[in-house]
């Protein structure tokens, strides 16, 4: 960690709902008059998509029925770390993107699938901003977790994952739900052994929780609604936490464990705002003090 350059690691899918997060710190980098840096897990990965395809089936012939991108063989692990550290050490780095689609095609002028040139972080930036599948990993090779100054868990229950994933591709890449179901077996074991335990390294956890039938999440016809589920947030170290305030600002909240708060779905922006721009205040202003 770094007190003069601080990063901020935010470890989800778009799906969980990092997206939001996203949004959420942006309003308070905004509000507060934070320049910060960001970078998307995506631009790690190892291959783009025609390489990515061409491996699979390559691994697929081998026997190999597990290789995902949530697997670590799938992205630049190594390249990501020695960002952190760079950032942390000196305040620079690079980084690029990973087109989705081809609403990004036409943004940055390069085909869906491939990845955009690396380039160099703007300068003068208060801290970094992290959003993937991978910022807090700890393996043989590198630990992520060691550079990071807040590590953010965002994660819903399985199977409302497994729902928000079925009607995404069903709907936006017009797969059957047999092959998101293939798709999601596929990626199950990458996600037990290198996606579950970056959690565990979070400082907090944001875990949406549905309050209806979701235990057949193959056949579900809607995603619940944020006023259909609920939010565990889970704080590594609680202490300096003021629940009590928590709880009185928050409507309908209430403590579960001596760690952790459970808020209404609908308040998550509110209960983040809350929760997080202090947090973001101290790193700022600890990084002008160093």
């Amino acid at each position: 960690m770094s007190k003069k350059h601080p990063i901020i690691s935010v470890i989800g899918s778009s799906g969980a709902g990092t997206s939001t997060v996203k949004h959420t710190f942006d309003q308070i980098f905004r509000r507060e008059g934070v320049k910060a840096v960001s970078i998307e897990g995506d631009a790690f990965h190892r291959f783009n998509r025609k390489d990515m395809k061409t491996e699979l089936d390559r691994r697929y012939a081998a026997g190999d029925f597990t290789f995902s991108h949530f697997s670590y063989e799938a992205n630049e692990l190594k390249q990501l770390e020695n960002v952190f550290r760079q950032y942390g050490e000196t305040g620079t780095g690079r980084t690029r993107h990973y087109v989705h689609d081809n609403d990004e095609a036409e943004l940055y002028g390069v085909p869906p699938g491939e990845f955009t040139e690396w380039a160099p972080f703007e300068d003068g930036s208060d801290l970094l901003f992290y959003e993937g599948l991978h910022g807090a990993v700890v393996n043989d090779e590198v630990n992520l977790p060691q550079h990071a100054d807040l590590k953010i868990g965002v994660v819903p229950v399985i199977n409302l994952e497994w729902i928000q994933k079925i009607h995404r591709d069903k709907e936006k890449r017009g797969y059957t739900t047999e092959a998101v179901t293939d798709v999601i077996l596929r990626r199950m074991h990458a996600y037990v052994h290198c996606i579950i335990p970056q959690f565990t390294q979070t400082d907090i956890n944001f875990q949406r929780v549905p309050v209806v039938d979701t235990s057949n999440p193959l056949v579900a016809r809607w995603i619940p609604t944020p006023d259909e589920s609920l939010v565990v947030i889970r704080f590594k170290n609680p202490r300096g936490i003021d629940f009590s305030y928590l709880v009185s600002m928050i409507q309908g909240s209430w403590m579960s464990r001596a760690n952790s708060i459970v808020i209404p779905g609908g308040k998550l922006d509110l209960a983040m705002q809350l929760i997080l721009t202090p947090m973001i205040e101290r790193l700022v202003l600890e990084s002008k003090r160093a």
